[in-house]
């Protein structure tokens, strides 16, 4: 994938099954937010496919990607930046199912989908800019959810957030069910390896080591994931490695 003379990506090859939980992690400028918009067909590659079911995805019209849609749902970095703060948390919940044709009652999916975020049912009439961060992150996730994906695409979902709802809402990543895959972009190794069974790292545009998570980040290869394992530090304030 090129970005005029740039070449944000080269040859990067990915297989994600029902259930894995895949960590996407590289410094900034490693070419993952080039890789997770592939992934969300919205941008084709210049060379090679995303496919789903073996069949090629990519842009074109609403209609014709409808079906893509709904099976890859996406939770994004700053989830107040995509829900309209005037707003209810049902109307957030419910748009999408509406776009996409999801059939059944819209607020008892929206209702279910509150739950398995940890969220009750009194939340639905609150207006989006009154909640807190982490309860936007977990709305976000179960306006992602209602849809009943395939795969799950989240971009960073705990940044940002404090100790105690960062472990909520890794906690409801972890609880995904087994027809779920997730691949998460995080640069935070403790992330990945508290959510993901397979670590990807990325280096300059390039898949550079690959393997369980366990394995990845405590015997590292590559320099450039010695260098984030290194970057991660200690209580004590020093950085210490392997983590």
């Amino acid at each position: 994938m090129r970005y005029g003379a740039t070449v944000a990506v080269d040859d990067v090859t990915v297989r994600i099954a029902a259930g894995d939980r895949v960590a996407l992690v590289g410094a900034s400028g490693s070419g993952k937010s080039s890789v997770l918009r592939a992934l969300l067909a919205l941008r084709a590659p210049d060379a090679g496919t995303v496919t789903l079911d073996g069949r090629p995805v990519g842009p074109g019209p609403a209609r014709a990607v409808r079906p893509f849609r709904r099976a890859v749902q996406f939770v994004p970095q700053d989830p107040g930046a995509s829900l309209d703060p005037r707003t209810s948390v049902l109307a957030a919940v419910a748009a999408p199912l509406r776009w996409l044709h999801v059939p059944g009652d819209r607020r008892d999916r929206a209702r279910r989908a509150l739950q398995s975020v940890d969220l009750d049912e009194s939340i639905l009439r609150v207006r989006a800019d009154r909640l807190s961060g982490g309860q936007k992150q977990r709305v976000a996730i179960a306006r992602a959810l209602a849809c009943e994906p395939r795969f799950l695409l989240a971009d960073e979902p705990v940044s940002g957030l404090d100790g105690g709802t960062r472990d909520v809402v890794l906690d409801v990543l972890v609880r995904l069910g087994p027809d779920t895959a997730l691949l998460m972009v995080t640069h935070d190794l403790a992330v990945a390896a508290r959510v993901a069974t397979r670590v990807l790292v990325m280096a300059d545009g390039r898949l550079v080591e690959y393997g369980p998570v366990d394995d990845v980040l405590t015997a590292p290869t590559h320099p450039a994931t010695r260098a984030l394992v290194a970057a991660v530090p200690r209580l004590d304030g020093t950085v210490a490695q392997p983590i």
